[in-house]
C-alpha cells in the first residue's frame, strides 16, 4: 500500500511522512531522489521540473512496486504532483500493479503557508521557489486535486495531529 502526501511545496509533507513512518509503520519513499537521479543523467534536456520526464513517473511506479514486492508493508510518498496528467499516469501505474494508494493533500491557508515559508530555518533557500508555486497549487486544488485526494487542512494543526488523523483514516479503511 502507498500513502501519498500531496500539497504545495512547504506544506509539511516530509515532516508528516516521517511521523507516519513510525505511526503506521511504513517506509519513506522520497520520489525526489528518482528525480535527482534523472537530473544527473539527462538534466541537459529542456525541462522546468523533473516530473516532466516520463521516466520519472515510470521509475517512481516501478521503484515503489519493487520495494513493496521485496519488503512488503506500506510506503509513504511525500511528493507534490500538481499536473493532473502526471497524477493520472502515476495512479494508473500503481493500479496496474494492484497497489492501493491512499492519497492526501496537506492544505494550509495562504497566510499561514506564507508565514511558515518565511520563517523556515530548515530550507531557507527554497523560500522564493515555494512562494512562486503557490498559485499553481491552488489552481490544481480547485481544478482536480480536491476530487482526487483527501484534503487535510493543517493550517492550525500540528504535524503530529495530522499524522494521527491520516493514520486513523488509513486504519479505518482496513488496509494498515
Amino acid at each position: 500500500m502507498i500513502v501519498w502526501l500531496n500539497g504545495t511545496f512547504g506544506s509539511g509533507k516530509t515532516t508528516t511522512a516521517r511521523l507516519l513512518q513510525t505511526a503506521l509503520p511504513a517506509r519513506l519513499f522520497d520520489a525526489e531522489h528518482v528525480g535527482y537521479l534523472l537530473e544527473s543523467i539527462m538534466g541537459d534536456l529542456p525541462h522546468r521540473d523533473f516530473k516532466e520526464f516520463p521516466a520519472w513517473r515510470a521509475l517512481t511506479v516501478a521503484t515503489a512496486r519493487h520495494v513493496l514486492d521485496h519488503a512488503g508493508g506500506t510506503l509513504v510518498v511525500p511528493q507534490s504532483v500538481l499536473q493532473r496528467e502526471y497524477w493520472t499516469e502515476l495512479m494508473d501505474g500503481f493500479a496496474a500493479h494492484g497497489i492501493p494508494v491512499h492519497a492526501y493533500t496537506l492544505h494550509t491557508d495562504r497566510d499561514a503557508f506564507t508565514h511558515r515559508v518565511e520563517h523556515d530555518a530548515d530550507e531557507p533557500g527554497a523560500r522564493q521557489w515555494r512562494l512562486d508555486h503557490r498559485d499553481a497549487y491552488e489552481t490544481a486544488l480547485k481544478d482536480w486535486l480536491a476530487d482526487a485526494t483527501t484534503v487535510v487542512d493543517n493550517t492550525r494543526a500540528t504535524p503530529e495531529a495530522i499524522a494521527a488523523r491520516i493514520t486513523a483514516d488509513v486504519r479505518n479503511r482496513g488496509t494498515a
